[in-house]
C-alpha cells in the first residue's frame, strides 16, 4: 500500500499510518486482501489486544473499496479468532493470550509455517538447464565478468610468492593487505576504518552469518525487510531467531512499523540493506538514514548493513556505517556480483570491541580464508583494475535497464518502484509462483514474489535482473504464460 495518513485515532494510527487504494488482482479478493492486511499487524502485534479496529465507513475510505468488502474482510477475522466484535461498539482485537471457553476439546494447533523455501532460486544459479538467460538471476551474466583480469591478479600474486600464498593458511582476520586495501575503499564510501576493524569471510553470506553466530542466541528477536533476501530469512529462522518483518516502500523501510516493532519485541539486530536494496532496488534517503540511526540508538539494537550491491551504486549514496562511524552498525558487502561469484570474498566492517568475537567465530566455522584469493582481489583494487571494471558494469548495466523497462511495461507489467540498479520490482498482475512454474518448464528461472516474504503468501509481484531480461523470446514466452 503507497501514502500515509498522519492521522492516528483509536490507538492504532502508528501502526496503520501507511494505507491507500488496493486493486484486484489475480492472486486474491479485495476482501481477502483488507483481511490479511489487518490480521498481519496483529499478528506482528502491530496492533495490540483490545485496540479497536477502524470503522467500516473509516476503513472503506481508507482503503478505497465498499463498506459490504470491509464487512466481509472483518467476518474472515472473527472467523480466524483474531478480533471479536462488541455491540455497537464495533471490532477489537482478541487476547489470544487468555484462556477460552471449551480450549480443550479444540484440536491442537498446527505446527508453524516453515520458512521460506529460499533453495529454489539458489539451485537455479548452479543447476541452468539451458542456456537461455535467467531473468530472475541474482547475479550478472558470466559474459559481463572479466576473466582476464582475474587471471592476470592470480599470475602475479603466485609470481610474488613463490607460490607460498597458495600452499599455507591465511591470517585469521583475512590477509593484511587486502584488508588494508579495504580500507581504503571504505574511505570513499566515507566509512573511516582501520583495517585491524576488518574481517574477512568466504563471501557476503559467510560474513552475515559470522556476525549473526556471534551477536544472536536463539530466541533473539531480528528486524529484516520485506520483502527481503530469502536466503537471509531461511538462515536466520535456522538459528533459531523470530524474524521481525519491516515492510520496506519506495524510499526505505516504514520507520513507524520498525518503531513499533522494536518497543513490543526489543530485537538485537536489523538486517537491512541500504543501497540498491534487493528485490525493490530502491535506496534510503539520507533522512531516512538518521532516522533509522536515531531509532537503533533508542531501541539499543545494532544495525547489520549488507551493502553487496553497493559497486552498481552511485558513491554518494548514504550508507549508515558511514554516517554511525561504526559504532553501532556493521557493514557487509562482498564481490560476487561484480567481478566472480566463484572466489568468494566477503568482509565485515565492525566496532573494534566485536572483531575479536568475529574472528573466533569465523576460526570455528571455516579456520581461515584463502590467502591467494585475497591478496589476488588486494592486487585488483591497488591496481584500479576492479575500478575500471565496475565502471564498464555500470555502463553496460545502464544500457541493459533502459533496453528491460520498455520489455517489462510493453507486456503487462507495472514497476512498483522506480527501476534502477540491477533489479526491478515489478508486478504482473497474477501469481507468479504458478508463472514461475509454466516458465520454468519452458527453460527460463524467475524470482515469484513469495520467495521475498518471511512466510510464503501468494504475490502477483517477481523480481526481474535487468541484466538477463533483455531478451524478447523470454517476454513472449512470459506474456503467452501470463495469459494462461
Amino acid at each position: 500500500m503507497t501514502g500515509r495518513d498522519e492521522t492516528p485515532s483509536n490507538g492504532w494510527g502508528g501502526a496503520e499510518a501507511a494505507t491507500g487504494t488496493l486493486a484486484r488482482t489475480a492472486g486474491s479478493t479485495l476482501t481477502e486482501q483488507v483481511a490479511e492486511h489487518y490480521a498481519e499487524r496483529i499478528r506482528q502485534r502491530l496492533l495490540a489486544p483490545g485496540a479497536r479496529l477502524p470503522s467500516v465507513r473509516d476503513c472503506a475510505r481508507r482503503h478505497g473499496v465498499s463498506p459490504h468488502t470491509v464487512v466481509a474482510a472483518y467476518d474472515q477475522l472473527l472467523a480466524q479468532g483474531l478480533v471479536e466484535a462488541r455491540r455497537q461498539r464495533g471490532f477489537f482485537v482478541r487476547d489470544r493470550r487468555a484462556p477460552e471457553p471449551r480450549a480443550a476439546s479444540r484440536p491442537p494447533a498446527g505446527p508453524p509455517l516453515p520458512p521460506v523455501d529460499a533453495t529454489a532460486l539458489i539451485r537455479g544459479m548452479f543447476h541452468s538447464a539451458t542456456d537461455q538467460p535467467a531473468p530472475g538471476l541474482g547475479t550478472l551474466p558470466l559474459d559481463w565478468l572479466d576473466p582476464s583480469l582475474l587471471n592476470t591478479a592470480l599470475r602475479r600474486v603466485l609470481a610474488q610468492s613463490e607460490g607460498a600464498a597458495a600452499l599455507q593458511y591465511g591470517q585469521p582476520a583475512g590477509d593484511r593487505r587486502l584488508r588494508e586495501a579495504l580500507a581504503l575503499r571504505l574511505g570513499g564510501l566515507g566509512l573511516q576504518a582501520s583495517a585491524d576493524q576488518i574481517v574477512t569471510s568466504t563471501g557476503a553470506t559467510h560474513a552475515l552469518d559470522i556476525v549473526s553466530r556471534a551477536l544472536l542466541a536463539p530466541g533473539d528477536a531480528v528486524l529484516v525487510d520485506e520483502p527481503g533476501w530469502a536466503v537471509e530469512f531461511a538462515r536466520l529462522t535456522q538459528l533459531g531467531m523470530r524474524l521481525l518483518p519491516v515492510p520496506r516502500g519506495a524510499d526505505g523501510p516504514d520507520l513507524a512499523v520498525l518503531d513499533t516493532l522494536a518497543r513490543e519485541h526489543r530485537p538485537r539486530l536489523y538486517v537491512t540493506v541500504s543501497v540498491l536494496h534487493n528485490p525493490t532496488g530502491n535506496s534510503l534517503t539520507p533522512a531516512g538514514a538518521y532516522q533509522l540511526l536515531r531509532l537503533a540508538e533508542q531501541h539499543d539494537f545494532r544495525v547489520v548493513e549488507d551493502d553487496t550491491y553497493g559497486d552498481l551504486a552511485p558513491a554518494h549514496l548514504p550508507r549508515l556505517a558511514a554516517l554511525d562511524g561504526l559504532q553501532r552498525t556493521l557493514y557487509i558487502s562482498g564481490f560476487a556480483k561484480t567481478l566472480t561469484p566463484g572466489w568468494r570474498v566477503g568482509y565485515v566492517a565492525a566496532p573494534p570491541s566485536l572483531i575479536e568475537r568475529l574472528i573466533d567465530v569465523k576460526l570455528l566455522s571455516t579456520l581461515t580464508t584463502p590467502a591467494i584469493l585475497e591478496q589476488a582481489l588486494a592486487y585488483c583494487l591497488e591496481q584500479g583494475s576492479l575500478r575500471r571494471h565496475v565502471e564498464r558494469v555500470h555502463a553496460r548495466l545502464d544500457a541493459a535497464r533502459q533496453r528491460a523497462v520498455p520489455l517489462a511495461l510493453a507486456h503487462g507489467c507495472r514497476f512498483v518502484t522506480p527501476p534502477q540498479g540491477l533489479f526491478g520490482w515489478v508486478d504482473t498482475g497474477v501469481d507468479t509462483e504458478a508463472l514461475a512454474q509454466q516458465m520454468h518448464d519452458q527453460g527460463w528461472l524467475l524470482a515469484p514474489g513469495h520467495l521475498f516474504h518471511a512466510t510464503r503468501r501468494p504475490s502477483t509481484l517477481m523480481r526481474i535482473n535487468f541484466a538477463t531480461s533483455q531478451d524478447a523470446r523470454f517476454w513472449q514466452a512470459f506474456d503467452q504464460a501470463r495469459r494462461r
